[in-house]
């Protein structure tokens, strides 16, 4: 017997919910075959078969909370070879007889990986997380060339290719044509779910929270029982980094194919002020206090399943044009759904952008375990006297959020302020 455990998941996490197990007790899985799909507060892992069987047992149930290096299942290693044989028995059938294949109902799985290339053994080259993708979008895995091991479709490989094919009027022509049963079948069954949690008369909608969901809910939670929650305010002129971001975005975008945002400014501002103000860039462990002399920076992202922080690490050492590229290459991850462990560890500090939604003002909270967290909001055009007269000038408010156990309100008032003074002069930032 193979024992089926929780794999190690990163920095700090302990422990995962069992979000759905992709195989049945009793199936027959190949090597390198997801089995069940693990959720954290960060993302969603899934648990591989690493040698070819039977999954025998699930110890743990869906939602069931588990811990790292915890059994979860058993796979017999030995039931492969027998369980080989009555799969490749049905194999002939319906290449011998593909009229009745379609008409008897148990069957229609199958059809599809016949018509697609009558090769039945293609399906476990097909992770459950690709069949979602190809039954939301409505693309085809089999015609999806493979980079994964022994030629797996992967899940970038199956959202590559139904990005390229929405473009393309050969996916809506291919779709009713392998198995017009089962195509209806998917929508009609995804749609009783949302009816029935719809109340009498359809005024309201009741929906299970998801794992992440939940698990974002306790973490802020947390940071709020846990932390001496505290929120500081100031303003910046944008006016000069304004003037340097239109003067040379083209010009960046063109010669190093890279777009020139506002957040690079503000990641080399708050560098620079959180070298000036080590606290804002510690942590507390018990009772002691970790001075961090680099500079990990996440950056929220609201993403469709919840909110993620993806870490740039050692974001002090770059210059701003680094910046651009590690943060363009990060977002994409990000909405490719393919961001690993790394990339949500290991922060120090963070900043997040609520103005990119139209907030004008907020009061971020700590992503625990760090001390301090930056919001930047929208920026608008208001009134401000300048050397005694009222000009029009491009506002932006910033909000520091911080621990107030270990962060002083002189620090973080001039940690702040140190900002607001590189945005306004950000020619101060290349001689620092």
């Amino acid at each position: 017997m193979i024992s089926i455990k929780v794999p190690p998941l990163g920095e700090s996490i302990v422990e995962a919910t069992i979000s759905r197990w992709l195989k049945k007790e009793g199936d027959v899985v190949a090597q390198n075959e997801s089995l069940v799909e693990l959720e954290t507060d960060k993302i969603t892992v899934e648990v591989p078969a690493f040698k070819a069987g039977v999954l025998t047992k699930q110890e743990k149930k869906e939602g069931d909370v588990v811990q790292v290096g915890e059994e979860i299942g058993q796979i017999d290693e030995s039931a492969s070879v027998a369980a080989s044989t009555p799969a490749s028995a049905p194999a002939p059938a319906p290449t011998k007889a593909p009229q009745p294949a379609p008409s008897p109902s148990p069957a229609p799985a199958r059809a599809p990986a016949a018509a697609a290339g009558g090769v039945v053994t293609a399906a476990p080259k097909t992770s459950p997380a690709v069949r979602r993708i190809a039954a939301d979008e409505g693309g085809d895995p089999a015609q999806v060339a493979g980079s994964g091991p022994g030629g797996r479709v992967t899940k970038g490989d199956m959202l590559a290719a139904t990005s390229a094919s929405t473009a393309s009027p050969v996916a809506p022509a291919r779709t009713p044509a392998p198995a017009p049963a089962s195509a209806p079948s998917a929508p009609r069954a995804a749609a009783p779910p949302p009816s029935a949690s719809a109340s009498q008369n359809g005024r309201e909608t009741r929906e299970r929270m998801t794992t992440r969901r939940r698990r974002i809910a306790e973490h802020l939670l947390e940071s709020q029982h846990a932390t001496a929650h505290l929120t500081t305010f100031n303003e910046v002129d944008m006016s000069a980094v304004s003037a340097v971001r239109d003067r040379l975005r083209e010009r960046i975008e063109k010669e190093h194919g890279v777009k020139l945002t506002y957040m690079p400014f503000f990641a080399k501002a708050a560098s620079l002020a959180l070298k000036a103000y080590p606290a804002v860039n510690a942590q507390i462990e018990g009772d002691t206090v970790v001075y961090k002399h680099y500079v990990n920076l996440g950056i929220a992202v609201a993403a469709d399943n919840g909110l993620v922080v993806p870490v740039i690490k050692d974001a002090d050492r770059m210059s701003m044009l680094e910046f651009s590229r590690a943060l363009s290459a990060v977002a994409k991850r990000a909405r490719d759904g393919a961001l690993a462990m790394d990339d949500l560890t290991g922060g120090s500090f963070t900043i997040t952008n609520g103005g990119v939604f139209g907030s004008l003002v907020s009061t971020p909270i700590l992503n625990y375990p760090q001390v301090a967290i930056l919001g930047l909001h929208k920026i608008q055009d208001r009134p401000v006297a300048i050397a005694g007269k009222v000009e029009i000038r491009p506002m932006m408010y910033l909000a520091l959020s911080y621990d107030h156990r270990l962060v002083d309100g002189q620090q973080a008032v001039l940690f702040l302020v140190r900002v607001k003074e590189l945005i306004e002069d950000p020619a101060a930032m290349l001689v620092e």
